[in-house]
């Protein structure tokens, strides 16, 4: 699919993939993924301050370019392409969106313009591996089931002496390890009235601590927070969290769609070039029929992705349809990179296992695809949930 971008559209595009060649390459990668902060902090610095990635989609009153979301994906291709490691996705397609929906007027004059220049980040914490349940991507979120629950379950908020205090553990946070700003899902009201509300923690506040994981794909690094007595600023009223988390997924999802489809698209470009070089029987392997037809189904497939995702540009709805889409594409591209490169493919130094592991960690982190998809056609009516009236 060819879309009709603008010109700044364009521009983006190709200024982000012309940086991104010459300082994202697949040893740049491997060195920055080392580093404390899991990424390369001057690279940022580049594509957050000259290149406004963050603020991309932030409206120029606090502080943004003043584009949309469109622009933000198509940034995400190019990124994914690169296998970037960033807190791009953390800060400007989960954190920024939900200030943006549910901060008060003061909060987004006070974080949103340093967030858009990149000059903090910022992470969703929200209890256990349910961050795709949370964004509403594999099922309904309004029962509050994902926050965990009782005495001890998720995180605990309560008020005393003027001040908002938070108390508890979320062990998987996507850049939870680095994040200056954390927005925290706890419950609020003791045992017997819960209400899961939204808080604004520094992340170098007393009483937060903070570990990294070691994870399959280092390049989308995730963190253990512990918070103990730690005082939060409440963002939402405890009303019209569940609806903007489900807004946010969908068009975070798009974001991670196109992502996807850039990193698939990319390792199947590789894998075109090498299979045309490397030679067996003396002639080239791409030229086996058989060889053929694998990669034209993987094009066939990347292509397909890439329409969905575009499509849910324009139609945010569709945005966890085209991320199971983008996932698969990106599964099976990776593991056919890896087979048609042979033995070297196999070899956990080469690149093509640096997109095999973002494919894998990024099904585990938001999918499975059969769960999105299962939400997706409940979304649209064509599955009904126990008990529930049928859609008219």
């Amino acid at each position: 699919m060819d879309p009709d971008l603008t010109p700044e559209q364009h521009e983006i595009r190709r200024t982000l993939r012309t940086l991104l060649a010459k300082r994202c390459g697949p040893d740049d990668v491997k060195a920055a993924v080392l580093t404390g902060a899991g990424y390369d902090r001057a690279l940022w610095r580049q594509v957050a301050v000259e290149l406004g990635l963050p603020g991309l989609a932030v409206p120029e009153v606090y502080g943004g370019v003043g584009c949309g979301s469109a622009e933000l994906a198509l940034a995400a291709e190019e990124t994914g392409r690169a296998l970037l490691p960033s807190p791009l996705l953390a800060t400007a397609a989960l954190a920024i969106p939900l200030l943006l929906a549910l901060g008060t007027e003061s909060q987004k004059g006070a974080y949103l313009p340093p967030l858009s220049r990149g000059e903090l980040t910022a992470a969703l914490a929200v209890p256990g591996p349910a961050l795709s349940l949370a964004l509403g991507l594999t099922g309904d979120n309004a029962d509050g089931g994902w926050a965990g629950g009782g005495r001890a379950g998720g995180v605990q908020a309560r008020f005393a002496e003027g001040r908002w205090r938070l108390y508890g553990e979320v062990a998987q946070v996507l850049d939870g390890h680095r994040a200056d700003l954390l927005l925290v899902a706890a419950h609020t009201g003791g045992f017997t009235d819960s209400r899961i509300r939204l808080f604004l923690v520094r992340g170098d506040a007393e009483g937060v601590r903070r570990t990294r994981h070691t994870t399959l794909d280092a390049t989308r690094t995730q963190g253990r927070l512990q918070l103990r007595e730690v005082e939060g600023e409440l963002v939402d009223g405890g009303s019209g969290l569940f609806d903007a988390l489900v807004g946010v997924g969908l068009t975070a999802a798009t974001t991670l769609a196109t992502e996807a489809v850039g990193a698939a698209a990319h390792a199947l470009e590789r894998t075109v070039a090498y299979v045309k070089e490397r030679e067996q029987f003396g002639r080239p392997v791409g030229s086996f029929q058989a060889v053929k037809h694998r990669l034209a189904d993987r094009y066939v497939q990347v292509q397909a992705a890439r329409s969905a995702a575009y499509y849910a540009v324009w139609d945010p709805d569709a945005g966890g349809l085209a991320l199971a889409q983008g996932l698969e594409a990106l599964r099976c591209t990776a593991a056919e990179a890896v087979q048609l490169h042979g033995g070297i493919g196999f070899t956990w130094e080469h690149e093509a296992h640096l997109y095999f592991k973002r494919a894998a960690s990024d099904e585990l982190l938001f999918g499975p695809v059969a769960a999105l998809r299962a939400r997706a056609a409940q979304r649209a009516g064509l599955l009904r949930t126990p008990g529930a009236a049928a859609p008219r």
